[in-house]
């Protein structure tokens, strides 16, 4: 069973860059490829990645809510499955999965059904998956998938900081899924503020890194840096202590 990690916070905090970066230091510390899941509806992962898929998850459970898929002889099952495989972008020791924008109006049950049974199975495939969630953590508040490791919410500390960590973490209460660590990582700095977040663990900081804004500015990926990035270095420190790789 592969190790998820799900990333979240509020946007602009860097929250898929760091997503990006652990999905890089990932790759080889498993004998199975790493999965990255780009679950915000802003979808920037696979830029940071440097692959595009080709659709997304959205676009193929509207087609099984409007009954666009099955038929001809092939169930619905076996209609999603077909479109779920396909939408899968390969790449060099990591796949990049797109979960698109967020439900409309209808019901979704059965098509997130289908999804959640589906991610549950890809997950044996893989040693680790990433997931790059957006702060309201859409996906996962509609269960499409059952376990979290760990639950990283990206802040920087500032009072606005603070309160979107508190408040992501509040919402996980909710959550009908099992989370086993919510932990937070302050980005932008290189120390931790004094301030108490019940039940949420301090990951580490990550320093802010002049490499990570010019890759950004370039249109370059996480691939581009060099392996004593500081960022790349304090992520790396990180999935260390966690994770012991």
């Amino acid at each position: 069973m592969a190790k998820t990690i799900a990333i979240s916070g509020k946007g602009g905090t860097g929250k898929t860059t760091l997503a990006a970066l652990m999905v890089r230091l990932l790759l080889g510390k498993s004998s199975q490829a790493v999965l990255a899941v780009d679950a915000d509806a802003n979808a920037c992962l696979g830029a940071m990645l440097g692959v595009q898929p080709e659709g997304t998850i959205a676009d193929l459970r509207e087609d099984v809510l409007k009954q666009k898929v099955g038929g001809g002889g092939i169930s619905k099952v076996e209609a999603f499955g077909m479109g779920f495989e396909q939408l899968l972008c390969e790449a060099k020791g990591f796949d990049l999965l797109a979960m698109g924008r967020p439900e409309g109006p209808g019901c979704y049950c059965a098509a997130n059904n289908l999804l959640r049974t589906f991610l549950d199975r890809m997950s044996n495939s893989y040693g680790y998956v990433v997931t790059d969630n957006e702060a309201g953590m859409e996906h996962l508040s509609r269960r499409t998938t059952n376990n979290v490791d760990l639950l990283a919410i990206v802040a920087e500390p500032t009072k606005i900081g603070i309160d979107t960590t508190r408040r992501i973490a509040d919402l996980t209460k909710s959550l009908p899924i099992r989370i086993e660590e919510i932990g937070v990582i302050w980005n932008r700095t290189d120390s931790v503020p004094n301030v108490n977040l019940d039940g949420v663990s301090v990951l580490g900081c990550v320093p802010y890194d002049e490499s990570v804004f010019d890759i950004a500015v370039t249109g370059g990926t996480v691939f581009d840096l060099e392996k004593d990035s500081v960022a790349l270095t304090a992520v790396q420190e990180i999935l260390q202590r966690k994770f012991g790789i």
